[in-house]
């Protein structure tokens, strides 16, 4: 039985996990097809057929939740060998998605908790329908967030409030979730899907190669002093110009004329 749907317009994928009779609840199984899933998406299909390559994904869940959460019932009998292992796929899926070339943007429709709440946290950001609700209530089931929740939560809004949302296991609404810089927008539920395609879309216009290597620079430099951050930019900047993208990207600009990218 597969949890897992994709479908593709143009450029965008769009990739529903669907197990909706559990509230998309993060079981073994369904780890290892959505890491599956994510590693079919690979930059190199760009050496293939340029007009299907994929530039921009968004993830999102069947039914009334993005991801409700880990799968308790399954987690309930584990052994501590067994949590660390299922831990480890957990951190590797979302290490993937934050290391993948192309841009991952989360439609959160509905509950994003725990597991749930941290693979949104591994996607470059966050759209939220109006209804959604989130948050990591690990510490109330007796465990500790463990896919990255702990790490990735106090990165985007700050040790203090990631503190006190992760020590309580407190739920907020996506109106908080925007205020505090969880999530990116908040929309009506009916306007989710079309406003992150749409940016999607928008994202996958520009050139693949570029997107890719900023992603990349963000990500690797986010952590380190602002000097040899700035020399993977440098470093990445310079490369780029090696590209046909940037010699198209430039022309089209100087022609006055819409660039067409083969991220090549």
């Amino acid at each position: 039985m597969s949890f897992i749907e994709r479908t593709q317009s143009g450029h965008v994928a769009t990739i529903t996990i669907n197990r909706a009779d559990k509230l998309n609840a993060l079981s073994a199984e369904v780890i290892a097809e959505l890491a599956a899933t994510f590693a079919a998406l690979t930059f190199e299909s760009l050496g293939g057929d340029p007009a299907s390559a994929v530039r921009a994904v968004v993830l999102t869940g069947a039914g009334k939740a993005f991801v409700a959460g880990a799968d308790i019932a399954a987690m309930a009998t584990m052994s501590s060998a067994e949590a660390g292992r299922f831990s480890e796929a957990g951190h590797a899926l979302c290490a993937a998605i934050e290391a993948a070339p192309y841009p991952v943007i989360a439609a959160v429709n509905g509950f994003a908790l725990g597991g749930g709440l941290e693979l949104a946290l591994a996607c470059d950001f966050i759209f939220a329908a109006d209804t959604a609700k989130v948050g990591l209530p690990e510490v109330t089931l007796g465990v500790i967030p463990g896919f990255g929740g702990t790490q990735r939560l106090a990165r985007r809004i700050g040790v203090g409030r990631a503190r006190e949302l992760i020590f309580t296991g407190r739920t907020v609404t996506a109106e908080e979730a925007a205020r505090i810089g969880l999530v990116n927008e908040v929309m009506p539920a009916g306007e989710l899907m079309a406003r992150a395609t749409a940016c999607a879309e928008k994202i996958a216009s520009a050139g693949p190669l570029a997107i890719a290597a900023a992603k990349r620079a963000m990500l690797h430099g986010s952590e380190a002093p602002l000097g040899p951050a700035c020399e993977l930019e440098r470093q990445a900047f310079a490369a780029l110009f090696g590209s046909d993208d940037q010699r198209t990207g430039m022309g089209a600009f100087l022609a006055k004329q819409k660039a067409t990218f083969s991220g090549r």
